[in-house]
């Protein structure tokens, strides 16, 4: 474990805060509260700091607001300077977890990612397929997870790992500044905290550290809180499923949804696994029909923007080619030509 001085010493450093500040700007140089925070940039950080080192740092009013694809979401962004905070604290811990974190983890982890992570979902199931001739999945989603997780229960976790009281007090601030109370437990990460993207890692964690070394189970992975257990026998991930919904609930006070099931993974019948926005196969994938509507109405919003004036070609460029990276990995290269070519842009009234 970090010690006490050392850790948090470099999480109020000022070249650190300059630092967490750089990667907190990224791709929002242009907005106003980063311009704001750069006015007296030196100013801030050092108010920064000296909250911090004083213990009179807490955390800011979030804004919320609501984001509607693929599902509704109700969204946090703090204040630039909560942001930048966050940044040096993350740099400071994460690297405690990222050692221990199983290889098959990929969300909000440095060089993973949603194609890394289908990448190796086909490779299990090509291995499964090869010893036994079939593939059952067992695709599981816990229920409202971010709103789900136990504030005590994190605390105990993130207590494995750091022994600075001081950090385990920002910490426990930047909990504490959001959740609500069920039967007197307070629950609830917010959706867009950078350290909540690790700390959902660090609580399901455990569930990566049972499935494989205690259940050893090979062929799992997990990105986020959607996981896939690959076997050859049905009636032996059934089994699991019962397992895991009983300890998930007892050790982390979670449920998986509605959607958790066991089914074959069945390419005579087109019955694939939708995972990371693809449906996989053994020996191919293709996106999903969710993720092409959205494409379709974001191609139809983009064009009205651009005819009104509100959008430049660039913009639409950059998003585009952000969706056919993504669509670059399926089999969708005639998709890509009808769905792109369908919508014209054009200025002035449609």
């Amino acid at each position: 474990m970090k010690t006490a001085t050392g850790m948090w010493a470099e999480i109020v450093d000022f070249g650190s805060l300059y630092r967490a500040y750089i990667r907190a700007r990224r791709g929002k140089r242009t907005r106003a509260a980063v311009q704001d925070f750069e006015l007296d940039l030196e100013g801030n950080l050092i108010q920064l700091s000296n909250e911090l080192i004083w213990g009179e740092y807490r955390t800011g009013r979030p804004h919320q607001f609501q984001v509607y694809e693929p599902k509704r979401r109700e969204v946090v962004s703090l204040p630039f300077r909560d942001r930048v905070a966050q940044h040096s604290l993350v740099a400071a811990i994460e690297p405690l977890w990222e050692r221990s974190f199983i290889d098959d983890s990929y969300a909000c982890r440095p060089g993973r990612g949603i194609h890394r992570c289908a990448d190796r979902v086909q490779r299990m199931m090509r291995r499964v397929q090869r010893r036994a001739g079939r593939v059952y999945a067992l695709k599981a989603d816990v229920r409202q997870y971010f709103a789900s997780i136990d504030h005590d229960v994190l605390k105990r976790l993130l207590r494995r790992k750091i022994a600075c009281p001081r950090t385990l007090g920002m910490c426990d601030e930047i909990i504490d500044a959001w959740g609500r109370r069920v039967t007197g437990t307070a629950t609830g990460l917010p959706i867009g905290n950078l350290t909540s993207q690790l700390w959902a890692n660090v609580y399901l964690d455990a569930l990566d550290q049972h499935v494989k070394h205690d259940l050893r189970a090979r062929n799992y992975v997990r990105y986020m809180d959607d996981f896939v257990l690959l076997h050859h026998d049905k009636a032996q991930l059934q089994a699991r499923r019962i397992h895991l919904e009983a300890w998930l609930a007892d050790r982390l006070g979670l449920e998986l949804n509605e959607k958790t099931q066991v089914f074959p993974i069945d390419e005579a019948h087109g019955r694939g696994l939708h995972f990371v926005g693809y449906r996989i196969w053994p020996d191919h994938r293709r996106l999903r029909k969710s993720s092409i509507r959205r494409m379709r109405r974001s191609l139809k919003e983009m064009q009205r923007l651009y005819a009104a004036g509100e959008i430049s070609l660039a913009e639409i460029r950059q998003s585009v080619q952000s969706w056919v990276a993504h669509a670059s990995h399926a089999q969708t290269a005639g998709l890509c030509e009808q769905l792109l070519g369908s919508v014209p842009f054009a200025r002035g009234p449609r």
